[in-house]
């Protein structure tokens, strides 16, 4: 077993789309980053390359390489999701927090989960994504940024 954490956080900005948990969330702003900015996935991605002690998404995806311009964050997932598989882990348990005042994400929970696990080719039931607020305090209160935070439980394929 192997445990990994991730953290993210990207500024929201007015005429980008917002992008989290690898589907489009309506609201006025989007992120900003050099890929599409999916906060969520990339704390995931951070996670799973913790625990398998490869560094974090900067190193594998380096925001000064034009091919991740503008990239669906969800291809970025499957690279690492097929990174930790030949490595022979699987996810045992996912656990999400996405910090936002705006928008309110509850409707989008499950549609998260679903897309987030077949990416990752697990069950549901092992993909936890759940949302809050600040209070209004703080950077993600006074709705300049949203961050995400990831726990991940991989284990070897062969147990």
């Amino acid at each position: 077993m192997r445990i990994g954490i991730g953290y993210d956080v990207h500024k929201l900005v007015k005429g980008r789309k917002l992008f989290i948990g690898g589907i489009e969330i309506n609201h006025s702003m989007g992120l900003l980053g050099h890929s599409d900015a999916d906060v969520l996935i990339h704390a995931i991605m951070d996670a799973i390359l913790g625990a398998l002690a490869l560094g974090d998404i900067g190193k594998l995806f380096p925001d000064t390489d034009n091919t991740y311009k503008d990239i669906d964050s969800k291809i970025l997932l499957k690279k690492v999701y097929e990174i930790m598989s030949n490595k022979g882990y699987r996810i045992s348990n996912l656990d999400t927090i996405v910090v936002a005042q705006e928008p309110k994400l509850k409707d989008y929970i499950d549609i998260m989960r679903e897309k987030l696990a077949e990416i990752l080719n697990t069950s549901v039931d092992n993909v936890s994504v759940k949302a809050t607020t600040t209070e209004k305090l703080g950077f993600e209160g006074r709705e300049e940024g949203i961050s995400a935070h990831a726990v991940v439980i991989l284990e070897r394929k062969d147990n």
